[in-house]
């Protein structure tokens, strides 16, 4: 999910933001009959001898509901020192429809921080069309420090209500803004290092990817079969590049520059949303019930007036919220993901001309899973920990040519996007390196790349692409986030071919 970087160091979005379902938890029944595996023997081989127990543990499966049943899989808290402790990986499987699977299809949502539980118990069809379903079991898991598995724990909801919606004192910019919001950082991170049992220095993505290759050997598979969307293009890869003999099939959907700096990241995300923005307006001015009026310059210019507007007056909510300008922002940016969520930004947008916060707040809530009052899940305080841990600090050289850049490529977001650093206070040292994932020696690993995409923009699939030995680019042309199982026919076909039966697609595939 992305987050403000004002408060936060990386900004990633996960795929599930764009779906607009009721995600269901796994839920275990105390009396629910055990289920036998239906995978082969754990697979051990070529693992060292420290980490057989880890490798070799039985599982039990328990019906969680409809066609899925659940499991918890036992981890090293460091894979550098298995004999330091434990953790658990939640995860949830659908076992293949036709009844006869390949293998195991692992799936990750992105984020840092979505609940792969969710994204399979909750959206299955969205994340997963139905011929992968036909041939794999498909499975998803909570990444470790997320959701139902051994997860960082920061705020409670009236905290993290704070943290996320309250306006700081002062005039944007001022030394009161910037210090009161240093602040809000130091705190959130001590809560988190105070409530989180000593996780936090392990949740990196390198971590995360070897608790992958676990999950392949536990479930029986030689190869790991997998796809990642988003941040998940970031895991898949970095599982790739550390265990390159044992990528099965890979697609990795909405990429992630593995080499971009975290203000680099930033910068051309900003952009990006810039960019979706335009082409929202170009659409809503086509239309009969748009807010704004003139060229597409003319409502940017209208839309950053109210932006300013809000900021310098915001406007009350029901709940007691007040609707400023990084608020709606953060609304806009939700409905950005995908075009089936443009005719709520129009209502959105509307409402706050006319003065009212709710539907923004909607959108808002929406984007950091929070209903009634309450937060669904911990992506938050996951996706905080993953970033702060995987991207070392910026340079701060690099500021003002960042800030810079927004102004002139995205004079409507730039104002309110931000470029400071929010892991300055977090209790442990990033152990993460932007460097080249080359994975020499893997399987063909296929890239998927959407021209219009906000949140990870086309550049960075060309660029992971161009990185792995043996990359394979799939272009889809169009907007919003990832491109399979988006109504793109040929994007399908050719994932779901290189899946079901081994076809590789040609590298540099264009889908119109």
């Amino acid at each position: 999910m992305t987050r403000s970087s004002r408060t936060i160091r990386g900004v990633f979005i996960a795929v599930v933001a764009a779906a607009s379902v009721a995600l269901a938890g796994c839920s275990f029944i105390p009396d629910s009959p055990t289920r036998p595996s239906t995978s082969a023997e754990p697979d051990v081989s070529g693992v060292e001898e420290a980490l057989i127990p880890f490798y070799s543990q039985d599982l039990a499966w328990e019906d969680c509901g409809g066609t899925f049943d659940c499991t918890t899989v036992r981890a090293p808290l460091d894979w550098n020192e298995p004999d330091a402790g434990d953790i658990e990986l939640s995860v949830v499987r659908q076992r293949a429809t036709d009844g006869e699977p390949q293998g195991s299809l692992l799936t990750n949502p992105g984020g840092p921080g979505a609940s792969g539980v969710d994204l399979i118990q909750g959206s299955i069809d969205f994340a997963v069309g139905e011929a992968l379903q036909a041939d794999y079991d498909v499975i998803g898991f909570d990444p470790r420090g997320v959701g139902r598995s051994t997860a960082v724990k920061c705020y409670d909801a009236s905290e993290m209500d704070a943290y996320l919606f309250d306006i700081p004192a002062g005039t944007r910019g001022s030394a009161q803004w910037t210090d009161e919001l240093t602040q809000r950082s130091a705190q959130f991170a001590a809560a988190c290092d105070e409530n989180s049992d000593g996780i936090l220095p392990f949740i990196t993505t390198v971590q995360s990817a070897r608790d992958m290759d676990l999950l392949r050997g536990v479930l029986g598979d030689e190869k790991l079969n997998y796809l990642g969307y988003s941040y998940g293009t970031f895991l898949g890869a970095t599982y790739a590049d550390l265990y390159p003999d044992r990528v099965g099939r890979l697609v990795l959907d909405g990429a992630l520059d593995p080499q971009a700096s975290s203000l680099e990241v930033s910068t051309t995300q900003g952009v990006g949303f810039e960019s979706a923005l335009r082409s929202y307006m170009a659409d809503c001015l086509g239309g009969s019930d748009c807010p704004f009026a003139g060229t597409v310059d003319d409502a940017m210019a209208d839309l950053g007036t109210l932006l300013a507007s809000v900021d310098r007056t915001p406007l009350a909510n029901d709940d007691g919220r007040q609707l400023g300008a990084d608020s709606l922002l953060t609304a806009i940016i939700a409905a950005l993901y995908s075009q089936d969520s443009w005719p709520y930004l129009t209502t959105a947008l509307s409402s706050a001309l006319q003065g009212q916060a709710g539907p923004a707040f909607q959108l808002a809530d929406f984007y950091y899973a929070r209903s009634g009052g309450t937060y669904s899940d911990n992506s938050t305080e996951a996706f905080t920990a993953y970033n702060c841990m995987d991207y070392p600090a910026d340079n701060a050289d690099d500021q003002a040519a960042a800030e810079a850049l927004l102004a002139e490529k995205a004079p409507t977001v730039a104002p309110y996007w931000g470029t400071t650093d929010g892991c300055a206070s977090w209790p442990a040292e990033a152990t993460g390196t932007r460097t080249a994932l080359t994975a020499d020696g893997a399987a063909p690993i296929v890239v998927v790349g959407t021209t219009g995409d906000p949140a990870t923009p086309y550049e960075w699939s060309v660029a992971l692409a161009d990185q792995l030995s043996s990359g394979v680019l799939i272009t889809r042309v169009g907007e919003g986030h990832t491109g399979y199982n988006k109504g793109n026919a040929c994007v399908d076909d050719a994932v779901e071919k290189y899946f079901t039966d081994g076809t590789v697609p040609t590298d540099g595939l264009r889908c119109e």
